[in-house]
C-alpha cells in the first residue's frame, strides 16, 4: 500500500511514535499528521476541505480519548463532504479489547478494520 497522507488520531504521544516510526520504516506514505484528539483532528480536517488534494488518504483512529472518542469523531467525520471523504480508508487502532468496541467498530460501514495496538509491520502489510 501507498498512501499520500497518513493522519493518527490519538491521545497517546507514545503510541503516535510508535506508529510514525513504523509507518516512516516501511516507507508507505508521503506525509504524516498527528492530532492528539478526536477534535483537533475534526478542526484540522476541516482546515483541508477546500483542498481535497491534501486530504488524508489514511486515517488510524484511537477509540478512548478523552472529550469525544473514536465513535465521536466518526459520527461527526459522517457529516464532510463525500467526494471529500470516498477515498479515505479508516482504520481502529486501539488498545481497547471490549467486544462491544469491537463491534461496533467492525459494524460501522466507514471502519476498514480493527487493529490492536501498537502498529505493526503486519497490520501495516494487512492494508489495502
Amino acid at each position: 500500500m501507498k498512501s499520500k497522507h497518513v493522519l493518527l488520531i490519538d491521545d497517546n504521544e507514545i503510541d503516535n511514535y510508535i506508529s510514525k516510526i513504523m509507518i516512516k520504516r516501511k516507507n508507505i506514505t508521503e506525509k504524516i499528521s498527528v492530532a492528539a484528539s478526536a477534535i483537533e483532528a475534526l478542526e484540522y480536517l476541516e482546515t483541508l476541505l477546500n483542498k481535497p488534494e491534501e486530504f488524508p488518504d489514511v486515517i488510524f483512529l484511537d477509540i478512548n480519548m478523552p472529550q469525544m472518542d473514536g465513535f465521536g469523531f466518526l459520527e461527526e467525520y459522517l457529516k464532510f463532504p463525500e467526494h471529500v471523504t470516498a477515498n479515505v480508508s479508516v482504520y481502529m487502532l486501539t488498545s481497547s479489547s471490549d467486544p462491544n468496541d469491537i463491534e461496533r467498530a467492525t459494524q460501522n460501514p466507514m471502519v476498514k478494520k480493527y487493529f490492536s495496538k501498537p502498529l505493526t509491520e503486519s497490520v501495516l502489510n494487512e492494508l489495502k
